[in-house]
């Protein structure tokens, strides 16, 4: 069980995104190359527009990573019938730091989140061997995570942050 004090927790990722989870692999998310993605925070739509830098260290080359972004707040967060949406997956990523030496299964979308603040959720997984996800979702719409590693046999996350965003008024994209 997490503790409420786990910021995953209170943001409710765990639980509706995730299952608790002991994080064992350090993984940093980070927009143009200066805005780290701490749990909770807010980003601007505009800030996110480009695919981020993802590092993992783990300190075993041989390790590979899969990697979800998804928000589980579509189309908004009072009544999220299309959760989750998948922003992006990538597969085979070595235990260096950089994601972009993986497999892109599904490419970046950036968020636009219309109604509400969204919760957009980065979840890594160790893979058991090399591989690569067999298919891509049928859709963005309706994605689980949850289900998505069952059937890849990716077990249980190694990391997780997330950030919120909510619709910029035309003010603040100036």
């Amino acid at each position: 069980m997490a503790r409420l004090s786990d910021p995953l927790a209170v943001g409710r990722v765990i639980g509706e995104v995730i299952d608790s989870f002991h994080p064992s692999v350090r993984m940093t998310v980070t927009y143009n190359s200066r805005k780290l993605v701490c749990n909770g925070h807010e980003f601007y739509p505009s800030a996110v527009v480009s695919e981020p830098r993802v590092e993992v260290q783990c300190g075993d080359m041989r390790s590979f990573f899969t990697l979800v972004m998804t928000d589980p707040d579509v189309p908004g967060p009072s009544d999220p019938y299309l959760r989750e949406h998948v922003h992006w997956i990538v597969t085979d990523i070595p235990g260096t730091p950089d994601a972009s030496f993986g497999k892109e299964v599904v490419g970046y979308e950036s968020p636009r989140p219309n109604i509400g603040i969204h919760r957009f959720v980065f979840v890594l997984f160790q893979q058991k061997r090399r591989q690569s996800v067999v298919a891509p979702p049928p859709s963005r719409d309706r994605f689980n995570t949850r289900r998505f590693a069952q059937e890849n046999d990716l077990g249980l996350p190694v990391a997780a942050v997330y950030f919120n965003a909510q619709r910029e008024t035309a003010a603040r994209r100036r």
